[in-house]
């Protein structure tokens, strides 16, 4: 019975495949080949002649007294009335087997999901399988319990090795070092600061598109095998580029906050004071993508600008040699006692 099932599947495959589709037109005629039809009745009258296997979707099939169907006939969805002979196997899917008394089937009748009826008088030479129920084997015979469930990871939130003290410590010397090497820079270099210093204050928008046009140029050259040693050796005034910007930055930020509580700094104060603050601050945010991973899309805003800042700064001014040229910033100066307009007589 296993094999019969088996060889009936692989007929229903090879029907589908191999069959031409049409539909149920051939009443009254002797017919070569077999068929596939969809969503029609199809009826072999008394006296036809069916020869190949019979394929059926959404129909019912009819096969009068004194007709002969030489084939195998396949339906699903649908019932088969047969009182006249039908060589070869029978199978209804979803549907009902009626068997007159004048009905010869050769093969076996099979019924998944359906019935079968059969008259006396009725013969069926093969097996006769009424509503067979599908079988699953189960492997050992049981079904395994040890199921490992699906791993899941979930995004860091929060970094449990976050080092507080350690982090302490990077960003007060990372601060530190800079804020030494801005009072070096002015001991040497002060006109050269005030030069970036003020490209930045008079020209923000152009300086930082200088500093990204300066990355995207590194970026590309990179790609070019030829260009890579010239970038790799570009990377260290690129360094130096960014430092003496940070600290031309700083020593803004340092004179600004002596004005603002009314001191008088000198230079090399103002710019380590200024470098310090700007250099902490940069670094605290920093830290912040170790103990939180997931504010690292927020907290490389401000560090990128500043440094794009830095770097475009020192270009466009070619490391603080040439002044730029933009609308001058004065401070305001409150009105005097002649400016004032007198009153009307």
């Amino acid at each position: 019975m296993k094999m019969t099932l088996k060889y009936l599947t692989l007929l229903v495959l090879l029907a589908l495949l191999l069959v031409p589709t049409t539909s149920a037109f051939a009443q009254g005629v002797s017919t070569d080949g077999g068929r596939v039809i969809f969503g029609s009745n199809y009826t072999l009258k008394s006296g036809d002649e069916f020869n190949g296997d019979l394929v059926v979707f959404g129909g019912n099939v009819t096969v009068e007294q004194g007709a002969d169907l030489n084939g195998n006939l396949v339906v699903f969805g649908g019932t088969v009335s047969a009182n006249g002979n039908m060589k070869g196997d029978v199978v209804v899917i979803g549907g009902q087997v009626n068997l007159e008394e004048k009905a010869v089937v050769s093969g076996d009748v099979v019924t998944i999901g359906g019935q079968v009826q059969k008259a006396e008088g009725a013969t069926v030479k093969g097996e006769l399988v009424n509503n067979v129920a599908p079988e699953i084997q189960l492997p050992n015979g049981s079904l395994s319990t040890n199921v490992t469930p699906p791993s899941v990871h979930l995004p860091a939130v929060i970094n449990t090795h976050f080092n507080p003290f350690w982090e302490a410590g990077r960003v007060l010397g990372s601060a530190l070092i800079v804020s030494f090497l801005g009072v070096l820079a002015t001991l040497f270099f002060q006109k050269q600061l005030d030069h970036a210093s003020q490209a930045v204050v008079q020209q923000p928008l152009m300086t930082t598109s200088i500093g990204l046009l300066t990355i995207v140029v590194m970026i590309i050259a990179a790609f070019t095998l030829i260009l890579l040693p010239v970038v790799l050796l570009g990377l260290i005034p690129l360094a130096f580029a960014w430092l003496f910007g940070i600290i031309s930055m700083g020593r803004e930020i340092g004179e600004r906050f002596s004005r603002a509580i009314h001191q008088n700094w000198t230079p090399v104060i103002a710019t380590g004071a200024g470098s310090f603050v700007l250099v902490f601050i940069v670094a605290s945010i920093q830290s912040l993508n170790s103990l939180a991973p997931f504010l690292a899309c927020v907290t490389w805003v401000l560090p990128v600008l500043i440094g794009l800042l830095a770097i475009g700064s020192v270009v466009i001014t070619r490391f603080g040699t040439r002044p730029v040229h933009g609308p001058a910033l004065t401070a305001y100066t409150p009105p005097t006692d002649s400016g004032q307009i007198p009153p009307t007589s």
